[in-house]
């Protein structure tokens, strides 16, 4: 594949690497000439061996090793997850020396691991910093450094530790940067990081795979949990994602599936690195079907065969929906991507479909109307449309249900007159 050394190419084709994805087929042959690569895919594509496969020849070819507190490659990813997923697929491709620091665990087997070196160092930003600052490892020496997911860095605020990191580090590098969407800051991380790179965008940023079908429905955020259930009970056999906004949101929600009968278990930013990792490989395994999770797992992760993506909270940063659905149909398969739009998500679906150039199908409801301003006077009506049959009335939901209008028996008071201004 592509001139690679020997034992690399054996390692690809055992691996069974033997058509390079579009992403791979553009992108390998500039970074092996060492070329600066930024690369715009869509997940589930194949970055990672896009950029592994070239720096482990180029490293190969370089021959050597990493002196003690040092590192070859740098390689950055915003969370401990996609880092341990990173590092797992070059450990496949290589004998190389591949060290991973991640925040979430104890920082000093860490140091202890890096005071005898690194062919390849991944990293998330924050970890890596602390580790500088207690002397535990220089980046003078780093030749290669990749961006992995860049725009989630930039969504997390970690460009201030970019910067840092990036000035620890030599002028004269090799620098790829791989992301999934192009926010306008990433034109200022391109043109700070990456010397005359080429550009390589194997699909429009904000394209989401072609095998994914798409659905929304619109429904009270109080009737969502009942829906949820009813739909995992169709199909309980198939592994499903089920994406909430915040940490305490998908205990709830995980306890809420748990109590009828589903095997879930939750993921998030305050469980600890090992309650992650056992979830993940659970869910992995089978042994659990369904994954509730924050944004800490939409990015990178390739779990096999999930046919479900659950948008049970729309996301705030409509890049995130896109990254979310894409851990489904992921190797050319094909999966469904289901939403529930409240109300006070309206502007969300708004912009998502704005970033992704296309108007998702209505499964259920109708679209809400504005949500009126609190401080107006009512104008009268209903309060909007919820969840009903297709082409309904508005309000066609479960009596008494959010969503549907009721007159009010309690007479309006008269205002007292206000005194004398003062």
């Amino acid at each position: 594949m592509m001139n690679l050394p020997d034992a690399l190419a054996k390692r690809v084709a055992e691996m069974g690497l033997t058509q390079p994805t579009p992403i791979q087929a553009q992108a390998i042959p500039h970074a092996l000439n060492g070329r600066d690569v930024m690369g715009l895919a869509q997940t589930g594509t194949g970055k990672t061996a896009a950029f592994g496969i070239p720096l482990i020849a180029r490293l190969m070819e370089e021959g050597g090793k990493a002196a003690p507190k040092t590192a070859r490659c740098l390689i950055l990813a915003p969370t401990r997850e996609l880092a341990g997923q990173i590092a797992q697929v070059l450990r496949a491709l290589t004998q190389m020396k591949v060290q991973i620091v991640v925040g979430g665990v104890s920082i000093n087997p860490q140091i202890q691991r890096l005071s005898k070196g690194a062919d390849i160092l991944v990293a998330t930003p924050g970890r890596l910093l602390d580790l500088v600052e207690r002397k535990a490892v220089k980046l003078d020496q780093t030749d290669f450094l990749v961006l992995d997911e860049a725009d989630q860095m930039l969504d997390l605020g970690f460009v201030h530790a970019l910067r840092k990191i990036a000035a620890l580090m030599g002028d004269d590098r090799q620098t790829m940067l791989f992301s999934a969407t192009m926010p306008k800051q990433m034109n200022e991380i391109a043109q700070s990081y990456l010397q005359n790179p080429i550009r390589i965008e194997v699909n429009p940023p904000g394209k989401a795979a072609d095998k994914i079908t798409q659905g929304v429905h619109f429904i009270a955020k109080a009737e969502k949990s009942a829906l949820l259930i009813e739909l995992l009970d169709k199909h309980r056999e198939n592994r499903a994602l089920v994406f909430t906004r915040t940490k305490h949101g998908a205990d709830r929600l995980a306890r809420a599936i748990e109590r009828k009968g589903f095997a879930v278990a939750a993921i998030h930013g305050d469980k600890r690195q090992g309650q992650r990792e056992r979830a993940l490989a659970a869910f992995k395994a089978r042994e659990v079907r369904v994954l509730v999770a924050t944004d800490v797992a939409a990015r990178g992760l390739d779990i096999p065969d999930v046919k479900f993506v659950y948008n049970y909270e729309l996301p705030n940063v409509p890049e995130a929906y896109v990254h979310r659905i894409g851990r489904t149909a992921r190797a050319g398969k094909d999966g469904s991507a289901v939403a529930f739009c409240a109300p006070d998500e309206m502007d969300y679906l708004k912009d998502i479909q704005k970033v992704m150039k296309l108007t998702i199908p209505v499964t259920s409801g109708r679209p809400w109307e504005p949500m009126p301003d609190p401080d107006a006077k009512p104008a009268g009506g209903g309060r909007g449309r919820g969840r009903g049959r297709p082409g309904g009335k508005p309000g066609g939901g479960r009596p008494g249900a959010p969503g549907t209008s009721k007159p009010s028996n309690r007479r309006r008071r008269k205002p007292k007159s206000k005194g004398p201004s003062t």
